[in-house]
């Protein structure tokens, strides 16, 4: 089914632009930098890498890395700006990887748009050298499940229903609008963990710095979630 990324890869790269998103600058690239710095991984691949930034600054890490993506224009802005980088087609539930090819696998908001959410995990878990780390960023469930009200004259209050339901939906932002995967936490443990993966860190990330008038939605709800999981020795 069409999923709205090749369409909206023009908005999607305007909003992003080199700095990120605000989720992305002042919620989630520090942790997911820290999970990465000092750790020795030499090769790494960006699962779903759309424009290439996160590849670039996993480059800049001094770790190489190879960004796949199933959308073109995002891979082709990717290119534009990092020449030297290595940007591939590619679709996370079929890596063209040979097993235990990275010792580091990210997953940096995609797997909200992966239908096949438990193939892509066990094809992240095949690629991935024993010992090896899968280091994942989504958005949490309360979030994908739920929305912000607003009543007449008073505060606007976050409403979470049908959570337990996993289901697609059409999501819409600044010009912006993709087909995304609502799914409870449990389903996506219960992949990780019948992948045979360790989970070695879990937490949920709060908004550093930006405008607070931004931040502070950021700190009412929940909205993503950083794990880092280990392929173990056999």
């Amino acid at each position: 089914m069409a999923t709205g990324w090749e369409e909206s890869a023009t908005a999607w790269i305007a909003d992003v632009g080199e700095t990120g998103d605000f989720g992305r600058a002042h919620v989630l690239d520090a942790p997911m930098l820290a999970r990465v710095r000092g750790r020795g991984f030499r090769r790494a691949l960006d699962v779903g890498c759309g424009e290439g930034r996160f590849c670039r600054m996993l480059q800049q890490e001094g770790v190489a890395t190879i960004g796949i993506d199933p959308t073109e224009p995002l891979l082709d802005e990717a290119r534009r700006r990092d020449p030297k980088g290595d940007y591939r087609l590619g679709r996370a539930e079929s890596l063209d990887f040979p097993a235990d090819d990275f010792d580091l696998v990210v997953s940096y908001l995609t797997l909200i748009d992966i239908a096949d959410m438990p193939g892509a995990i066990t094809e992240m878990t095949r690629v991935l050298q024993p010992g090896g780390t899968l280091l994942i960023a989504n958005l949490t469930s309360f979030a994908t499940a739920g929305e912000w009200l607003h009543e007449d004259g008073g505060e606007p209050y976050f409403v979470i229903d049908r959570y337990l339901e996993e289901r697609g939906q059409w999501s819409s932002w600044r010009g912006i609008r993709v087909w995304n995967w609502h799914r409870p936490l449990g389903s996506y443990m219960s992949a990780l963990l019948r992948a045979g993966l360790i989970l070695r860190h879990f937490s949920e990330p709060e908004p550093r710095g930006g405008a607070p008038a931004v931040a502070e939605p950021y700190r009412r709800v929940p909205w993503f979630l950083l794990m880092e999981w280990e392929k173990p020795i056999s």
